[in-house]
């Protein structure tokens, strides 16, 4: 299994304009335009902002109407990553939260600072963002769970045989296991087959296997 293409998509508001935070900023539109374009490192993906812990890489930065919308990956070949994956699909962690340095700065109002230009170094996934709106918008699973164990999925009528429990056409007693165990559809990648995989003790372990560890983790 190759752990480096183990991959989750993330994606929401890494700061949202007009809204003042705890520490008293607002960010005003266009604000991140100017790192975003200079910026020749990339910006990282922390956990709680600890420069020892990145877990993915965002690779995508919109400024809209609302604010900046990020999108990345949460490399799940990290231990800590699966941890904050797992979190996320379960509902609890949601926060983003930028580390940044503000270029160009004025007073607002109620002794608030409105940054009009900020350089981006980092946006990180938190529990507690400073701006209470700047949230986590989707969170996708592992994206390559299954086909990393078997390959694509079959395509109906070519890579795939259909067979009945106990009839002849099923070659050997582990196909006719199989076909019971898996409602009769037994396929591998590439070729019709009514035999489990030489490499696995039986088909239908396998699939008790993949499912085992894909819910470690996605769940």
């Amino acid at each position: 299994m190759n752990n480096a293409s183990l991959i989750a998509d993330i994606e929401g508001y890494a700061s949202v304009f007009h809204t003042r935070d705890m520490n008293g900023d607002i960010v005003a539109p266009g604000a991140f335009k100017a790192s975003l374009a200079r910026r020749s490192a990339p910006v990282r993906m922390l956990y709680q902002h600890a420069a020892d812990t990145p877990i993915g890489r965002w690779i995508s930065f919109v400024e809209d109407r609302r604010g900046l919308f990020v999108r990345g990956e949460i490399i799940l070949s990290s231990p800590k990553a699966r941890e904050v994956h797992a979190l996320l699909r379960g509902g609890a962690l949601d926060g983003l939260s930028i580390g940044y340095q503000a270029a160009k700065a004025r007073k607002g109002p109620l002794g608030a600072r409105r940054i009009t230009e900020a350089d981006l170094w980092e946006v990180s996934i938190v529990t507690f963002p400073m701006a209470s709106e700047a949230r986590i918008t989707h969170v996708g699973p592992a994206r390559q769970d299954a086909q990393i164990f078997f390959g694509p999925p079959p395509r109906p009528g070519r890579d795939c045989v259909q067979t009945e429990p106990g009839r002849e056409g099923a070659h050997t007693e582990n196909a006719r296991e199989g076909a019971q165990s898996e409602n009769g559809l037994l396929w591998q990648p590439g070729r019709a087959s009514a035999s489990p995989p030489t490499d696995v003790r039986h088909f239908a372990d396998a699939l008790r296997s993949a499912a085992k560890i894909a819910s470690t983790m996605t769940a």
